[in-house]
Protein backbone atom coordinates (compact mmCIF):
# COMPACT_ATOMS: atom_id res chain seq x y z
CA UNK A 1 0.00 0.00 0.00
CA UNK A 2 2.58 2.14 0.64
CA UNK A 3 4.88 1.86 -2.46
CA UNK A 4 1.19 2.37 -4.68
CA UNK A 5 0.71 5.57 -2.61
CA UNK A 6 4.44 6.96 -3.19
CA UNK A 7 3.76 6.27 -7.19
CA UNK A 8 0.45 7.94 -6.71
CA UNK A 9 1.68 10.71 -5.05
CA UNK A 10 4.93 11.00 -7.97
CA UNK A 11 2.15 10.55 -10.43
CA UNK A 12 0.21 13.65 -9.45
CA UNK A 13 3.42 15.54 -8.81
CA UNK A 14 4.18 15.34 -12.30
CA UNK A 15 0.87 15.66 -13.76
CA UNK A 16 0.71 18.83 -11.94
CA UNK A 17 4.11 20.10 -13.10
CA UNK A 18 3.04 19.25 -17.05
CA UNK A 19 -0.95 21.32 -16.14
CA UNK A 20 0.67 24.21 -15.33
CA UNK A 21 2.85 24.32 -18.08
CA UNK A 22 0.47 23.16 -20.46
CA UNK A 23 -1.92 26.21 -22.17
CA UNK A 24 -5.30 25.48 -21.29
CA UNK A 25 -8.69 26.84 -22.57
CA UNK A 26 -8.44 28.88 -19.26
CA UNK A 27 -6.81 32.32 -19.31
CA UNK A 28 -3.64 33.62 -17.68
CA UNK A 29 -3.16 33.22 -13.29
CA UNK A 30 -4.01 36.22 -11.77
CA UNK A 31 -0.63 38.31 -10.53
CA UNK A 32 -1.85 38.43 -7.24
CA UNK A 33 -3.72 35.97 -6.10
CA UNK A 34 -4.23 36.89 -2.73
CA UNK A 35 -5.13 40.74 -3.67
CA UNK A 36 -8.52 39.34 -4.22
CA UNK A 37 -9.88 43.52 -4.51
CA UNK A 38 -8.26 43.52 -7.77
CA UNK A 39 -10.37 41.77 -10.93
CA UNK A 40 -7.50 41.77 -13.03
CA UNK A 41 -9.13 38.32 -15.09
CA UNK A 42 -11.27 40.16 -18.52
CA UNK A 43 -14.80 37.82 -18.70
CA UNK A 44 -17.05 37.51 -21.99
CA UNK A 45 -20.02 36.06 -21.30
CA UNK A 46 -21.54 33.12 -23.28
CA UNK A 47 -24.93 33.94 -25.23
CA UNK A 48 -27.80 33.98 -22.95
CA UNK A 49 -30.13 32.21 -25.58
CA UNK A 50 -30.97 28.39 -23.90
CA UNK A 51 -30.28 25.21 -25.94
CA UNK A 52 -32.67 22.53 -26.32
CA UNK A 53 -31.05 21.03 -23.96
CA UNK A 54 -31.43 23.34 -21.36
CA UNK A 55 -34.90 24.15 -22.56
CA UNK A 56 -35.71 19.98 -21.59
CA UNK A 57 -34.56 19.81 -18.19
CA UNK A 58 -35.21 23.42 -17.10
CA UNK A 59 -38.67 23.32 -18.31
CA UNK A 60 -39.72 20.48 -17.80
CA UNK A 61 -42.89 19.20 -15.70
CA UNK A 62 -40.77 18.83 -12.48
CA UNK A 63 -39.39 22.15 -12.91
CA UNK A 64 -42.19 24.71 -14.20
CA UNK A 65 -40.80 28.18 -15.29
CA UNK A 66 -40.20 31.01 -12.26
CA UNK A 67 -42.30 33.55 -12.41
CA UNK A 68 -39.42 35.64 -11.01
CA UNK A 69 -36.59 35.87 -8.75
CA UNK A 70 -37.20 34.66 -5.26
CA UNK A 71 -34.64 35.95 -3.69
CA UNK A 72 -32.21 39.37 -5.13
CA UNK A 73 -29.23 36.65 -5.64
CA UNK A 74 -27.30 33.70 -4.84
CA UNK A 75 -23.84 33.52 -3.28
CA UNK A 76 -21.91 30.22 -3.21
CA UNK A 77 -18.67 28.98 -1.00
CA UNK A 78 -17.48 25.61 -1.53
CA UNK A 79 -15.18 23.23 -3.15
CA UNK A 80 -15.04 21.25 -6.47
CA UNK A 81 -18.51 20.21 -5.89
CA UNK A 82 -19.80 23.79 -6.42
CA UNK A 83 -16.79 25.13 -8.47
CA UNK A 84 -18.52 26.97 -11.59
CA UNK A 85 -14.92 27.37 -12.92
CA UNK A 86 -12.64 29.55 -10.12
CA UNK A 87 -9.89 26.96 -10.93
CA UNK A 88 -9.46 27.84 -14.38
CA UNK A 89 -7.93 30.56 -13.61
CA UNK A 90 -5.78 29.32 -10.89
CA UNK A 91 -1.66 26.74 -11.52
CA UNK A 92 -3.44 23.77 -9.89
CA UNK A 93 -3.78 20.19 -11.13
CA UNK A 94 -7.94 20.30 -9.91
CA UNK A 95 -9.20 21.75 -12.39
CA UNK A 96 -11.96 20.50 -14.77
CA UNK A 97 -11.42 23.07 -17.83
CA UNK A 98 -10.87 19.67 -20.12
CA UNK A 99 -12.81 17.56 -22.34
CA UNK A 100 -14.80 15.70 -21.64
CA UNK A 101 -15.79 17.86 -18.15
CA UNK A 102 -18.95 19.63 -19.80
CA UNK A 103 -19.75 17.48 -22.93
CA UNK A 104 -23.54 17.40 -21.58
CA UNK A 105 -23.42 20.87 -20.43
CA UNK A 106 -25.78 23.20 -22.49
CA UNK A 107 -22.96 24.51 -24.70
CA UNK A 108 -20.77 21.01 -24.67
CA UNK A 109 -17.80 22.22 -23.68
CA UNK A 110 -15.78 21.76 -20.56
CA UNK A 111 -16.58 25.41 -17.71
CA UNK A 112 -14.75 24.57 -14.69
CA UNK A 113 -17.60 22.19 -13.17
CA UNK A 114 -16.55 18.83 -12.25
CA UNK A 115 -18.94 16.99 -13.87
CA UNK A 116 -19.91 16.18 -17.31
CA UNK A 117 -22.77 18.65 -16.71
CA UNK A 118 -24.70 20.61 -14.43
CA UNK A 119 -23.79 21.22 -10.80
CA UNK A 120 -26.30 21.34 -7.50
CA UNK A 121 -25.95 25.16 -7.64
CA UNK A 122 -27.19 25.47 -11.38
CA UNK A 123 -30.28 23.49 -10.89
CA UNK A 124 -31.18 25.58 -7.44
CA UNK A 125 -29.89 28.96 -9.27
CA UNK A 126 -33.29 28.37 -11.54
CA UNK A 127 -35.50 27.39 -9.19
CA UNK A 128 -34.67 30.90 -7.46
CA UNK A 129 -35.70 32.32 -10.63
CA UNK A 130 -31.57 33.64 -10.84
CA UNK A 131 -29.09 33.05 -13.89
CA UNK A 132 -26.35 30.67 -13.20
CA UNK A 133 -24.05 32.24 -10.85
CA UNK A 134 -20.95 33.74 -12.15
CA UNK A 135 -17.30 32.55 -10.82
CA UNK A 136 -16.09 35.38 -8.71
CA UNK A 137 -12.12 35.33 -10.72
CA UNK A 138 -14.64 34.64 -14.04
CA UNK A 139 -16.09 38.21 -13.76
CA UNK A 140 -14.93 41.78 -14.32
CA UNK A 141 -15.96 43.00 -10.97
CA UNK A 142 -18.62 45.38 -11.37
CA UNK A 143 -21.82 45.72 -9.47
CA UNK A 144 -24.14 44.79 -12.51
CA UNK A 145 -21.73 41.63 -12.76
CA UNK A 146 -22.43 40.62 -9.50
CA UNK A 147 -25.96 42.14 -8.17
CA UNK A 148 -27.55 38.44 -8.69
CA UNK A 149 -24.86 36.60 -7.32
CA UNK A 150 -21.16 35.11 -7.04
CA UNK A 151 -19.90 31.96 -6.69
CA UNK A 152 -16.56 32.14 -5.01
CA UNK A 153 -15.86 28.01 -5.28
CA UNK A 154 -12.39 26.56 -5.37
CA UNK A 155 -11.49 23.06 -6.31
CA UNK A 156 -9.55 21.48 -3.78
CA UNK A 157 -10.15 24.27 -1.03
CA UNK A 158 -10.59 22.97 2.23
CA UNK A 159 -12.38 24.45 5.72
CA UNK A 160 -8.20 23.95 6.65
CA UNK A 161 -6.22 26.53 4.81
CA UNK A 162 -3.38 24.47 3.59
CA UNK A 163 -6.10 21.56 2.27
CA UNK A 164 -5.57 20.60 -1.26
CA UNK A 165 -1.81 22.64 -1.07
CA UNK A 166 -0.43 19.44 -3.08
CA UNK A 167 -2.41 19.74 -5.84
CA UNK A 168 -1.24 23.45 -6.51
CA UNK A 169 -3.07 26.58 -6.26
CA UNK A 170 -6.89 26.73 -4.47
CA UNK A 171 -9.16 29.44 -3.09
CA UNK A 172 -9.56 28.25 0.99
CA UNK A 173 -12.79 28.90 3.16
CA UNK A 174 -11.22 32.35 4.80
CA UNK A 175 -9.97 33.18 1.62
CA UNK A 176 -13.45 33.15 -0.16
CA UNK A 177 -14.95 34.60 3.04
CA UNK A 178 -12.40 37.71 2.13
CA UNK A 179 -13.53 37.58 -1.60
CA UNK A 180 -17.46 38.52 -0.21
CA UNK A 181 -15.94 41.00 2.41
CA UNK A 182 -14.59 42.75 -0.59
CA UNK A 183 -17.94 42.42 -3.22
CA UNK A 184 -19.85 44.01 -0.15
CA UNK A 185 -17.77 46.43 0.21
CA UNK A 186 -18.09 47.30 -3.68
CA UNK A 187 -22.01 46.75 -3.20
CA UNK A 188 -21.97 49.44 0.08
CA UNK A 189 -19.62 52.07 -2.10
CA UNK A 190 -22.25 51.52 -5.35
CA UNK A 191 -25.47 51.18 -3.87
CA UNK A 192 -25.37 52.64 -0.22
CA UNK A 193 -24.71 51.01 3.11
CA UNK A 194 -28.56 49.82 4.04
CA UNK A 195 -29.25 49.23 0.14
CA UNK A 196 -26.10 47.04 0.08
CA UNK A 197 -27.24 45.35 3.70
CA UNK A 198 -31.30 44.54 2.79
CA UNK A 199 -29.36 42.94 -0.69
CA UNK A 200 -27.52 40.39 1.43
CA UNK A 201 -29.48 39.66 3.96
CA UNK A 202 -32.41 38.88 1.45
CA UNK A 203 -30.11 36.70 -0.81
CA UNK A 204 -29.23 32.99 -0.45
CA UNK A 205 -25.41 32.03 0.62
CA UNK A 206 -24.80 28.29 -0.48
CA UNK A 207 -21.82 26.44 1.71
CA UNK A 208 -20.49 23.09 0.55
CA UNK A 209 -16.89 22.71 2.18
CA UNK A 210 -14.97 20.24 4.16
CA UNK A 211 -14.29 16.96 2.29
CA UNK A 212 -11.19 18.03 0.90
CA UNK A 213 -9.75 18.39 4.69
CA UNK A 214 -10.00 14.81 4.78
CA UNK A 215 -9.60 13.70 1.63
CA UNK A 216 -6.39 16.10 1.31
CA UNK A 217 -5.22 16.32 4.89
CA UNK A 218 -6.68 13.92 7.23
CA UNK A 219 -6.98 10.83 5.25
CA UNK A 220 -3.36 11.79 3.62
CA UNK A 221 -2.25 12.24 7.30
CA UNK A 222 -0.46 15.50 6.48
CA UNK A 223 1.71 16.86 9.47
CA UNK A 224 0.94 13.52 11.50
CA UNK A 225 -2.44 14.83 11.93
CA UNK A 226 -3.88 11.81 13.09
CA UNK A 227 -1.39 11.49 15.80
CA UNK A 228 -2.58 14.54 17.28
CA UNK A 229 -6.76 14.03 16.35
CA UNK A 230 -9.15 11.44 16.46
CA UNK A 231 -11.56 10.81 13.73
CA UNK A 232 -14.25 13.02 15.88
CA UNK A 233 -11.94 15.88 17.56
CA UNK A 234 -10.75 16.54 13.86
CA UNK A 235 -14.40 16.73 12.73
CA UNK A 236 -15.45 18.80 15.87
CA UNK A 237 -12.60 20.86 15.12
CA UNK A 238 -13.37 21.69 11.91
CA UNK A 239 -17.29 22.16 12.47
CA UNK A 240 -16.27 24.58 15.40
CA UNK A 241 -14.35 26.55 12.52
CA UNK A 242 -17.13 26.28 9.64
CA UNK A 243 -18.94 27.83 12.79
CA UNK A 244 -16.67 31.13 13.56
CA UNK A 245 -16.57 31.50 9.74
CA UNK A 246 -20.59 31.51 9.68
CA UNK A 247 -21.05 34.27 12.66
CA UNK A 248 -18.24 35.97 9.77
CA UNK A 249 -20.80 35.69 7.59
CA UNK A 250 -23.59 36.81 9.29
CA UNK A 251 -21.21 40.07 11.08
CA UNK A 252 -22.09 41.28 7.15
CA UNK A 253 -25.87 40.89 7.15
CA UNK A 254 -25.80 37.03 5.66
CA UNK A 255 -29.19 36.11 7.38
CA UNK A 256 -30.13 32.75 5.04
CA UNK A 257 -27.74 29.83 4.66
CA UNK A 258 -28.25 26.67 3.49
CA UNK A 259 -24.98 24.47 4.56
CA UNK A 260 -24.07 21.09 3.04
CA UNK A 261 -23.42 18.25 5.12
CA UNK A 262 -20.67 16.03 3.50
CA UNK A 263 -21.03 12.94 0.99
CA UNK A 264 -20.05 9.45 1.70
CA UNK A 265 -16.72 9.46 -0.03
CA UNK A 266 -16.09 5.74 1.16
CA UNK A 267 -18.29 5.06 -1.49
CA UNK A 268 -16.48 7.04 -4.04
CA UNK A 269 -14.37 5.26 -7.10
CA UNK A 270 -10.82 6.18 -5.74
CA UNK A 271 -11.21 4.69 -2.58
CA UNK A 272 -13.06 1.45 -3.77
CA UNK A 273 -9.65 1.08 -5.38
CA UNK A 274 -7.25 2.44 -2.71
CA UNK A 275 -8.66 0.10 -0.18
CA UNK A 276 -9.20 -2.69 -2.58
CA UNK A 277 -12.90 -2.67 -1.99
CA UNK A 278 -14.01 -6.80 -3.22
CA UNK A 279 -16.99 -6.53 -4.34
CA UNK A 280 -17.90 -2.03 -4.49
CA UNK A 281 -18.72 -2.33 -0.82
CA UNK A 282 -18.20 1.25 0.66
CA UNK A 283 -15.20 1.97 3.08
CA UNK A 284 -16.74 2.16 6.31
CA UNK A 285 -14.30 3.59 8.29
CA UNK A 286 -14.11 6.56 6.05
CA UNK A 287 -17.84 6.93 5.62
CA UNK A 288 -17.42 7.13 9.53
CA UNK A 289 -15.76 9.73 9.60
CA UNK A 290 -17.91 11.54 7.30
CA UNK A 291 -20.75 10.82 9.78
CA UNK A 292 -19.54 12.48 12.76
CA UNK A 293 -19.01 15.64 11.15
CA UNK A 294 -22.57 15.92 9.42
CA UNK A 295 -23.41 15.15 13.21
CA UNK A 296 -21.73 17.72 14.84
CA UNK A 297 -22.53 20.13 11.52
CA UNK A 298 -26.23 19.78 12.22
CA UNK A 299 -25.91 19.92 16.12
CA UNK A 300 -24.04 23.45 15.59
CA UNK A 301 -26.11 24.69 12.98
CA UNK A 302 -28.60 24.34 15.58
CA UNK A 303 -26.98 26.55 18.37
CA UNK A 304 -26.40 28.64 15.61
CA UNK A 305 -30.02 29.06 14.78
CA UNK A 306 -30.64 30.30 18.32
CA UNK A 307 -28.00 32.39 19.01
CA UNK A 308 -28.01 34.63 16.40
CA UNK A 309 -30.85 36.84 16.02
CA UNK A 310 -33.13 36.88 12.35
CA UNK A 311 -31.17 34.47 10.92
CA UNK A 312 -32.06 31.29 8.98
CA UNK A 313 -29.75 28.49 8.60
CA UNK A 314 -30.33 24.84 7.19
CA UNK A 315 -28.37 22.15 7.40
CA UNK A 316 -28.82 19.26 4.26
CA UNK A 317 -27.17 15.99 4.72
CA UNK A 318 -25.83 15.09 1.65
CA UNK A 319 -24.53 11.68 2.86
CA UNK A 320 -28.78 10.82 3.52
CA UNK A 321 -29.36 12.01 0.12
CA UNK A 322 -25.99 10.50 -1.55
CA UNK A 323 -26.70 6.76 0.30
CA UNK A 324 -30.65 7.06 -1.07
CA UNK A 325 -29.49 6.67 -4.36
CA UNK A 326 -26.91 4.28 -3.96
CA UNK A 327 -29.24 1.77 -1.87
CA UNK A 328 -31.76 2.21 -4.43
CA UNK A 329 -29.99 3.12 -7.69
CA UNK A 330 -32.42 1.18 -10.07
CA UNK A 331 -35.45 3.09 -8.66
CA UNK A 332 -33.69 6.37 -9.78
CA UNK A 333 -32.57 4.65 -13.09
CA UNK A 334 -28.99 4.21 -12.92
CA UNK A 335 -27.04 0.83 -13.74
CA UNK A 336 -23.65 1.54 -12.17
CA UNK A 337 -23.17 2.52 -8.81
CA UNK A 338 -19.31 2.01 -8.31
CA UNK A 339 -17.07 2.30 -11.36
CA UNK A 340 -16.94 5.94 -12.61
CA UNK A 341 -17.84 7.04 -15.46
CA UNK A 342 -14.39 8.56 -16.53
CA UNK A 343 -11.21 7.09 -15.34
CA UNK A 344 -8.50 4.54 -15.59
CA UNK A 345 -8.00 1.32 -12.85
CA UNK A 346 -10.41 -0.75 -10.90
CA UNK A 347 -13.64 1.04 -10.15
CA UNK A 348 -12.22 3.84 -12.85
CA UNK A 349 -11.04 5.01 -9.57
CA UNK A 350 -6.95 5.59 -9.90
CA UNK A 351 -6.55 8.92 -11.23
CA UNK A 352 -8.67 11.58 -12.98
CA UNK A 353 -10.58 12.43 -16.12
CA UNK A 354 -7.95 13.63 -17.99
CA UNK A 355 -9.09 12.74 -21.75
CA UNK A 356 -12.31 12.21 -23.82
CA UNK A 357 -11.41 8.86 -24.73
CA UNK A 358 -11.54 7.26 -20.92
CA UNK A 359 -15.03 8.42 -20.87
CA UNK A 360 -17.69 6.19 -20.44
CA UNK A 361 -20.65 6.66 -23.42
CA UNK A 362 -23.76 7.26 -21.15
CA UNK A 363 -23.07 9.40 -18.22
CA UNK A 364 -26.73 8.88 -17.15
CA UNK A 365 -26.75 5.45 -16.64
CA UNK A 366 -23.64 5.93 -13.59
CA UNK A 367 -23.62 7.86 -10.10
CA UNK A 368 -20.15 8.89 -10.44
CA UNK A 369 -18.62 10.94 -12.90
CA UNK A 370 -14.99 10.56 -12.17
CA UNK A 371 -12.83 9.45 -9.38
CA UNK A 372 -14.81 12.11 -6.52
CA UNK A 373 -17.86 13.88 -8.22
CA UNK A 374 -21.21 12.36 -9.10
CA UNK A 375 -23.06 12.83 -12.63
CA UNK A 376 -25.47 15.10 -13.83
CA UNK A 377 -28.13 12.90 -12.99
CA UNK A 378 -27.00 12.49 -9.38
CA UNK A 379 -26.76 16.18 -9.14
CA UNK A 380 -30.56 16.98 -10.38
CA UNK A 381 -31.38 14.43 -7.82
CA UNK A 382 -29.71 16.16 -4.74
CA UNK A 383 -30.83 19.64 -6.45
CA UNK A 384 -34.47 18.53 -5.76
CA UNK A 385 -33.86 17.13 -2.30
CA UNK A 386 -32.41 20.38 -1.10
CA UNK A 387 -35.11 22.59 -2.69
CA UNK A 388 -38.18 20.51 -1.67
CA UNK A 389 -37.14 16.90 -0.39
CA UNK A 390 -39.05 15.97 -3.59
CA UNK A 391 -36.83 12.44 -3.40
CA UNK A 392 -35.50 12.02 0.01
CA UNK A 393 -35.73 14.47 2.88
CA UNK A 394 -32.00 15.95 3.06
CA UNK A 395 -32.38 19.50 4.94
CA UNK A 396 -33.53 20.50 8.72
CA UNK A 397 -35.38 22.12 9.94
CA UNK A 398 -37.16 22.88 6.59
CA UNK A 399 -35.91 23.05 2.44
CA UNK A 400 -34.75 25.62 0.29
CA UNK A 401 -38.14 26.37 -0.83
CA UNK A 402 -39.78 27.03 2.45
CA UNK A 403 -36.71 29.00 3.58
CA UNK A 404 -37.06 31.64 0.54
CA UNK A 405 -41.21 31.47 0.80
CA UNK A 406 -41.30 31.80 4.29
CA UNK A 407 -39.40 34.98 4.98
Amino acid sequence: MASTIFLLDLFLSILIFFTILTPSTSLAVPEQLTNFSQNLIPYIPSSPSPSSYYSSIFLSPANPPSTGPLVPAFFIIGDSSVDCGTNNFLGTLARADRPPYGRDFDTHQPTGRFSNGRIPVDYLAQRLGLPLVPSYLGQMGSVEDMIHGVNYASAAAGIIYSSGSELGQRISLSQQIQQFTDTFQSFIINLGEDAAADLISNSVFYVSIGINDYIHYYLRNVSNVQNMYLPWSFSQFLASTLRHELKHLYSMSVRKIVVMGLAPIGCAPHYLMRYNSQNGECITEINDMILEFNFYMRYMIDELSQELPHVKIIFCDLYEGSMDIIKNYQVYGFNVTTDACCGLGKYNGWIMCIAPEMACRDASSHIWWDQYHPTDAVNAILADNVWSGLHSRMCYPMNLKDLVTQS
